[in-house]
This record gives structure tokens, sequence and C-alpha cells, in this order.
């Protein structure tokens, strides 16, 4: 029943003319909602970068720290006494 229902609006040009353009507004409409999603999902992996870019300059600062640490209290206790700490 609905499928020589359809059928029959279908026969109609009217009914052809406005099957095409609906089909039209729906593929710009989908296409416009990937790009959006294609721009959340290119946001966030740039947030992702900033954040794995400040981790690692922060680690950096560390491993520099550490690299410049008196080895021992002897070290440590002339360091001190030097004024360099």
């Amino acid at each position: 029943m609905w499928g020589s229902l359809i059928v029959g609006l279908l026969a109609r040009p009217w009914a052809r003319r406005a099957a095409g353009l609906a089909l039209v507004v729906l593929t710009v409409t989908l296409f416009i909602l990937n790009l959006r999603r294609s721009g959340e999902r290119a946001g966030r992996a740039a947030e992702r970068l900033d954040q794995l870019e400040r981790i690692n300059a922060i680690q950096r600062q560390m491993l520099d720290a550490a690299a410049r640490r008196p080895r021992s209290r002897d070290d440590l206790l002339e360091r001190l006494r030097g004024g360099q700490f």
C-alpha cells in the first residue's frame, strides 16, 4: 500500500522536483554537519598538541634542574658556601 502511494506520488513532475530539492537540502545539511564535526576534531587535536608541548617543556625543565643538582652533601655544602645555590 505504501509502496504504490509513493510510486504514484513520484510519478508527478512537481513531486520529483520536490524530492530532488529535498535530497539536495539533506546533502548540504549533512555536509555542513560533517565540516563542523571535523572542525571540532581539529580543535581538540590542536589543544592536545598544545598540552603535550607544555608538558614536554616542563619535563625538560625538570631534567635540566636534575642535571644541575648537587651530587652529594659535600657538593651541596660547597655550593651553599660559594653562594651558587
